[in-house]
């Protein structure tokens, strides 16, 4: 297994901020034709799918998976910045943006988002496979994804933000659990407090009238004074919060109760925000045995880094995906 692990980087003077002229030549606010993205719908396995697209299509795929309560305007500052290298492709998970909504809570089980994962490589790339960049409840789905051995040789490499895969959550759990050490209690605690809102999210009626009244309207006053990130208002953005919520209630609960045994079958960065306010980093501690090749980094910045610091995060994603072009994985 070849694992690295890279400390924070915020200072103009690294190593890694050095790279940034080179790796970045040009600012998402720049007026560059790769900034304008191209939006089109694609029939997915149980209805139509929002897709956005940025620069060349002839260049190699990275498709970008948004999390939640996000759509793929999450990635606007970002896709740009990575389409100068990249084909970028962004789409609205079922349920959020201008994708369809299900109507039965089964349908946002993590199977047939793969489904949906898998109509979108069909139309941007069927023969060759993509870079798999997500975040949140997007990275959730891409650790599904890159751990389903019917997709091994359809995912280049996968950069995962500030979302775990629920399998390997669940067996976390379990381990500290059966090893109740301090510092195993301690870590359970923390990341327990952490999640205090997945039961908010499990209750009846109250989460949907707080989106309603409160949380859709106040989103981006949220994310500037509470994530340090200007965003605009999104017309779907109380929809988003209230249909997303689906997503726990069809996933968590089984999954962590009963934990399969997922491997990946492609390279794995793993962006960890020290900041986040929501996903511990501990809860990759234990990643070495599902993922044979894997990169640690931590990011200075908090859970929505992407919008917040969005020369940062594709800086990231640029030096690893093109770091494994330049060289054969270490064994």
């Amino acid at each position: 297994m070849a694992r690295t692990t890279v400390p924070p980087y915020a200072a103009a003077d690294t190593p890694f901020s050095s790279m940034w002229s080179t790796v970045l030549p040009f600012r998402a606010d720049g007026a560059d034709s790769a900034c304008l993205p191209r939006e089109h719908f694609i029939d997915g396995p149980d209805g139509p799918l929002a897709l956005r697209t940025w620069g060349d299509p002839r260049l190699p795929v990275m498709v970008l998976v948004h999390g939640y309560p996000d759509n793929s305007h999450t990635w606007d500052k970002v896709a740009p910045l990575l389409a100068r290298r990249f084909h970028v492709v962004a789409y609205d998970v079922r349920g959020a943006g201008s994708s369809f909504v299900p109507k039965r809570l089964k349908d946002y089980r993590l199977e047939r988002l793969t489904l949906d994962f898998e109509a979108v490589l069909a139309h941007v790339s069927p023969h060759a496979p993509v870079h798999l960049v997500a975040h949140d409840w997007g990275s959730l789905q891409g650790w599904e994804f890159v751990t389903e051995p019917r997709l091994a040789g359809r995912i280049a490499s996968y950069t995962s933000c500030s979302g775990p895969c629920l399998d390997h959550v669940g067996h976390w759990y379990r381990k500290r659990l059966s090893q109740p050490t301090p510092h195993h209690l301690w870590q359970l605690v923390k990341q327990t407090a952490k999640s205090w809102y997945i039961g908010v999210f499990h209750l009846p009626l109250v989460p949907a009238a707080l989106w309603r009244l409160v949380l859709g309207p106040l989103w981006p006053l949220w994310m500037r004074f509470g994530e340090g990130a200007r965003v605009e208002s999104q017309a779907s953005q109380t929809s988003d919060g209230v249909h997303g919520m689906k997503l726990y209630r069809a996933n968590i609960a089984p999954r962590l109760l009963n934990p399969r045994h997922r491997v990946a079958h492609a390279p794995v960065q793993v962006l960890e925000p020290v900041d986040d306010r929501y996903v511990s980093p501990m809860l990759n501690d234990d990643l070495g045995q599902w993922v044979a090749h894997l990169t640690r980094r931590q990011l200075d910045g908090g859970h929505w880094v992407l919008a917040a610091k969005p020369e940062l995060f594709a800086a990231h994603v640029l030096a690893y995906v093109e770091g494994l072009g330049r060289q054969a994985p270490q064994r």
